[in-house]
């Protein structure tokens, strides 16, 4: 399996996704997982979100996936059941099966050629957050994304470092880091560097700005 240079750009921020709330498990003797990309999304916030992912999926690989709406719960799985996808997402494009505690990574080809970006653009559209903060009655935009310990961490400020974003990054317990940038100029910047294409985000930058 490969894909297309044409399709790189839609690969890199599909990593990101992955990342993100995606989970990758391969069926083998010492595991009862089955062949199985997973990515979880908000069935009320992400809806459109979540036939962007679906049709990003069909696009890269040609195979439509499943969608299941989880019992009771305001939750969406979107799966796909191939072994040949999972294999070439590992042992090709380089990530690394599930659980992604400790082990997380932006595989290297994607932290050049403005790939990173995109990259960030998948974690943020389905694990970051755009909200706003109060700072003595002034109101203000604050972008920011939880990321579990692994190399993920360092690896995504090196890249916000190489765009000279400004921002912070906060140890909040268990090897979690908060990464967090704060205002208008920053929200900017996002929009311009990075894009949102998950409707959710747009919407709320919309009533911001």
């Amino acid at each position: 399996m490969s894909i297309n240079k044409e399709k790189i750009s839609s690969l890199a921020e599909f990593v990101g996704i992955l990342l993100g709330d995606g989970s990758l498990c391969i069926k083998n003797v010492n595991s009862k997982c089955h062949n199985r990309l997973k990515i979880t999304l908000d069935s009320n916030s992400d809806k459109e979100y979540i036939n962007y992912v679906s049709n990003l999926i069909e696009g890269l690989f040609k195979i439509k996936p499943h969608i299941k709406k989880r019992k009771n719960e305001n939750a969406v799985d979107i799966f796909l059941f191939n072994k040949e996808v999972i294999t070439f997402l590992v042992n090709e494009v380089g990530l690394h099966l599930s659980p992604k505690w400790d082990r997380a990574v932006v595989p290297t080809p994607f932290l050049k050629n403005n790939l990173d970006l995109l990259v960030i653009r998948g974690y943020f559209d389905t694990d970051g957050a755009l909200v706003t903060a109060n700072n003595n009655g002034t109101i203000y935009p604050r972008l920011e994304m939880k990321v579990c310990p692994s190399p993920m961490q360092s690896q995504f400020i090196a890249i916000l470092n190489k765009y000279n974003f400004k921002f912070g990054a906060y140890q909040i317990g268990k090897g979690k880091v908060r990464i967090q940038l704060n205002g208008k100029g920053q929200l900017e910047s996002c929009i311009k560097l990075v894009g949102f294409s998950n409707q959710k985000n747009s919407d709320k930058i919309k009533r911001f700005l």
